[in-house]
């Protein structure tokens, strides 16, 4: 127990060093989580300064920091919210850190670690920071839907962080690892969130409203930090994160609808604490070792940076975001934090791994999170570059994309309990191939000898044969994957347009086999990251990372044959907008004559996301700007399927190509989502129209077919 004294000395060196470094951070327009590193630097045990702070105690209070800020975040996301995003959020979770697990481990072996610390090191890569990303996003001011889909997917993260914690700590104390185990870790998991979210959402709102309502900001701040105290006791007593504890029981208290005021009264406290959070990141870094293995520090910082933005962009696509969202995502979760400083601190603690590796992740940490605030400050213009780089195909195809999805949001259908069935025995197929893999690593030792001797063969003929079983025996539950999947894609396509009618010409063919492929492969690349793996330290790294990329390469192909054929639909259909547009649109013709037209086009054309038109008039912002200058599909997400421009000769159709110049009296025919739309017309059409106004029901994005 630290004395008041000692206590305060510290203290008061850790803020006031601090203030100093991010005071000269924001002169050099440096982000301010830079002046708190090097501030930890300046106090740690590593740097010849005379200026020391108790690392113990510093540690601690940062804990206090994390508890906080986690606390801060669950008040921004009621229960409800965090279980709706969770729900497609948890598949783009699972993949990426799969994904980046395994590419961790595979950074290991190139600089020849032992089995055990590869295992770690795909464990402390695999977890983003939701600290420094929350951090970052209120610098920032990052709102709306991008920071739900990042949050959601960091809430999955963290569950899949706590399982690793057990599993990676059975192995440290060589108990091993078994499906029983690790099955009965999810229970207890499950067990403790349901109970918690069960008492509290009862008591807690309740308690509140009732403590709000004696209208004292003192012990409204008072009972709020109190109870994130107790929530992460209470996860720490179950042997759970305290970020974990502090997030649900946040998410709970917002469910009292004092969400936002609670937020703002503690936001002083917490910055304090988050501030010493950072500051015992900086006090870990330890210059000479981060000499020493500096390719190893680089080369893991590459491959957070690169993989996680990759790996989060292409999930987060798959689960209807949109291009525009989900490189954004991409380039926010792009770091390592808390849990990865746990998982090595396990490593550490059990003697499983040499010391370096503890420093080592905190350095990966501390570069990352130094490039964190730019890549998400750039996010937006990358997004844009990302966009007028693709194809003409692949541009119609992801702007079409997130329609559908918006569209199987705004479904209601009936329970359909074969779509249940369906995910049910996906799981299964999934968790018998997992516990087959595992099965044939474990016995590969016993049995190839055992075969060899049988058939007089030479080694490693026997271990070829065991693996050769191993496939054979894989093959039923492979065929159920991709036939499940196929049935659960089709489903899910027929919910967001309609299927075909007997006997008539199916309009709505391109668009359902694109999004049909699109979703099945997304479907089997989830269910065989984590196979994969999971198989990748079991067996060599070339035929692991040869499947990878067979099943890459194959739906990389089937998304580029389907996005082709969706691009001759949507310019088919962009061809009979606008002969319904010349037969309609006049010059007198009102906004809800041409909303009615392109109802109808909708009807004839399904899977072109709703087509919408709005009218250019004079002093409207589109008006002398060309489609690449106002870039509305970068910008958007929306895109423009077709113009109708009238002259004194009459109408005629302009093709939108980016160099095309808009002028007034411009019909523009736009799909997108009802977000999109939104932002379009903001760009395209006068500001502050009232909410009633016909146009403001047509909207528009841009980007040319």
């Amino acid at each position: 127990m630290h004395d008041g004294p000692n206590f305060l000395q510290n203290l008061a060196l850790v803020l006031c060093v601090a203030a100093v470094t991010t005071v000269v951070s924001r002169r050099v327009r440096l982000p301010v989580v830079f002046g708190y590193l090097v501030a930890g630097m300046i106090v740690g045990p590593f740097t010849p300064l005379p200026l020391f702070a108790d690392a113990e105690m510093v540690r601690a209070l940062s804990e206090l920091g994390v508890v906080l800020l986690m606390y801060s975040l669950g008040l921004e996301f009621r229960l409800g919210r965090v279980l709706q995003i969770g729900a497609t959020a948890g598949v783009a979770a699972l993949a990426e850190t799969s994904l980046m697990f395994g590419l961790g481990y595979a950074i290991a072996a190139l600089f020849g670690w032992s089995d055990v610390e590869r295992l770690f090191t795909g464990a402390i890569v695999a977890i983003s920071s939701t600290t420094i990303i929350a951090r970052t996003f209120t610098e920032q001011g990052v709102k709306g839907r991008l920071r739900e889909t990042v949050f959601g997917i960091l809430i999955v993260e963290d569950l899949i962080a706590i399982l690793l914690i057990a599993v990676l700590s059975t192995i440290v104390t060589g108990g091993g690892v078994s499906g029983r185990g690790l099955a009965l870790t999810g229970i207890r998991l499950a067990t403790f969130l349901v109970a918690l979210i069960a008492i509290g959402r009862v008591a807690l709102p309740w308690l509140v409203r009732r403590v709000v309502a004696l209208g004292s900001d003192e012990t409204t701040v008072v009972l709020s930090v109190g109870l994130s105290f107790a929530a992460a006791l209470l996860a720490l007593a179950f042997g759970y994160s305290v970020a974990l504890g502090a997030f649900i029981v946040g998410s709970l208290v917002a469910e009292s609808g004092e969400g936002e005021r609670i937020a703002h009264l503690i936001a002083p406290v917490r910055d304090i604490f988050v501030a010493i959070f950072f500051v015992s990141v900086g006090m870990l870094i330890e210059p000479r070792v981060v000499a020493e293995h500096w390719a190893a520090i680089l080369g893991l910082s590459v491959v957070v940076i690169v993989g996680k933005f990759v790996a989060v962009s292409i999930g987060a696509f798959l689960t209807g975001n949109g291009l525009r969202l989900s490189v954004q995502a991409g380039m926010s979760l792009a770091q390592i934090g808390e849990f990865s400083f746990i998982i090595a601190g396990v490593a550490l603690a059990g003697g499983a791994t040499r010391p370096f590796l503890y420093p080592v992740a905190i350095a990966v940490s501390a570069l990352t999170t130094l490039t964190t605030p730019l890549l998400v400050k750039r996010g937006p213009h990358f997004a844009q570059r990302v966009d007028r780089s693709l194809p003409e195909a692949l541009q119609t195809f992801v702007s079409l994309y997130a329609t559908w999805f918006d569209g199987l949001r705004r479904s209601r259908p009936a329970a359909r309990p074969g779509l249940r069935r369906a995910a049910w025995l996906i799981l299964g197929d999934v968790a018998l191939l997992g516990g087959l893999m595992i099965a044939a690593a474990a016995e590969m030792n016993r049995l190839a000898p055992l075969i060899e001797g049988w058939f007089s063969w030479q080694a490693p003929a026997g271990r070829y044969a065991v693996l050769v079983l191993a496939l054979g025996a894989a093959t039923p539950f492979v065929a159920g994957l991709v036939r499940m999947t196929r049935f659960v894609a089709t489903e899910l396509a027929l919910r967001a347009m309609p299927g075909p009618e007997r006997h008539r010409l199916d309009r709505a063919a391109a668009p359902r086999i694109a999004f049909v492929a699109t979703l099945q492969y997304g479907l089997l690349l989830a269910c065989a990251i984590p196979l994969l793996a999971l198989l990748q330290p079991m067996a060599p790294r070339l035929p692991v990372a040869g499947a990878f990329g067979l099943m890459a390469i194959g739906a990389a192909v089937a998304v580029w044959r389907s996005a082709t054929a969706l691009y001759g639909h949507a310019r088919a259909g962009a061809e009979v907008i606008v002969m319904a547009l010349m037969q309609k649109s006049t010059s007198n013709s009102t906004e809800e004559e041409l909303a009615v037209t392109m109802d109808h086009v909708a009807a004839m054309l399904p899977g072109l996301g709703d087509p919408e038109s709005v009218r250019l008039v004079a002093g409207d912002p589109g008006v002398g700007r060309s489609l690449g200058e106002l870039d509305l599909r970068g910008e958007t997400g929306a895109t423009v399927l077709a113009i109708l421009r009238r002259s004194a000769d009459g109408a005629e159709s302009i093709t939108p190509r980016g160099s095309e110049r808009l002028r007034e009296g411009d019909v523009l025919a736009l799909a997108g989502t009802e977000d999109a739309i939104v932002l379009a017309r903001q760009a395209l059409v006068r500001r502050g129209q009232p909410q009633g106004d016909p146009d403001a029901a047509s909207a528009g994005g841009a980007g040319a077919l």
